[in-house]
């Protein structure tokens, strides 16, 4: 749908981009996004992401706002403590762009539920925080072709990778979540509540799982499909990792 008076002036500073311009624009309008966890990472992605006139954005959490979350979540407030997570981000998210259509899930989901909210989805972003969750979501997005974004950080240290396992040009495919964590493995769980994080660097890590989504719906710009970015917060460095498909994973080695 062309953008009207009101969105051409909301989104100049994009329009102005030719990197986006008007048609980018109208696709971050047609988009759908998908985001699991509204905490730390969940809550600068979503603002970002309403911010930018993403036209309907699913956040699924089952967690209420407690004190200990404002010194990272900032989509949420004192006032709102003891509601609904998604239901506080959706409040943020309004006075932002009233625009923008915020669809709630305040429930753990299921893998059926994961399956049919990724189908409904043209990008996933992964802001949950425990690899149950984020291997059941990457299965539902290998299976449906939908793009994920995954983020995580904890202590001083963030990701940020694009698991994109649809055929390129060329007939390739990007690798999984899996390829990178095979859901085998042992792993141990770590959590902010116990190992502690640095509050900006959870907004650097999900504002970059904002710009990536953003790419997607976009169609513009290389993404991290194929590359991890790693972020050492302590020591101000970045570095990126190239990751390889594996033929053998369990999630999308029978995609060929």
């Amino acid at each position: 749908m062309p953008l009207d008076d009101a969105q051409l002036l909301r989104y100049s500073r994009h329009i102005l981009l030719d990197e986006i311009g008007v048609e980018g624009q109208e696709r971050i309008g047609a988009g759908r996004a998908l985001i699991l966890g509204a905490g730390g990472l969940g809550s600068p992605a979503a603002l970002y992401l309403a911010s930018a006139g993403v036209g309907q954005i699913t956040l699924v959490d089952d967690d209420r706002v407690d004190l200990t979350n404002l010194q990272r979540q900032i989509a949420h407030t004192e006032a709102r403590i003891g509601l609904l997570k998604v239901d506080s981000a959706r409040e943020a998210m309004r006075q932002i762009n009233p625009t923008v259509e915020v669809r709630t899930l305040a429930q753990r989901a299921d893998e059926a539920q994961l399956s049919a909210l990724v189908q409904a989805a043209d990008v996933v972003l992964d802001c949950s925080d425990n690899f149950s969750t984020r291997h059941a979501l990457n299965r539902a997005c290998v299976a449906h072709g939908v793009p994920l974004v995954s983020g995580a950080a904890i202590r001083l240290s963030g990701q940020v990778s694009v698991f994109d396992t649809r055929a390129d040009a060329d007939g390739q495919r990007g690798p999984c979540y899996a390829c990178l964590f095979p859901p085998d493995a042992p792993v141990e769980e770590v959590r902010c509540a116990t190992m502690g994080v640095l509050a900006p660097l959870v907004g650097l890590v999900g504002s970059l799982q904002a710009v990536e989504a953003l790419k997607l719906l976009a169609q513009t710009g290389t993404t991290l499909r194929g590359r991890l970015l790693l972020i050492d917060a302590l020591d101000s460095e970045f570095q990126t990792l190239a990751l390889q498909r594996n033929p053998r994973c369990p999630v999308c080695g029978s995609l060929g």
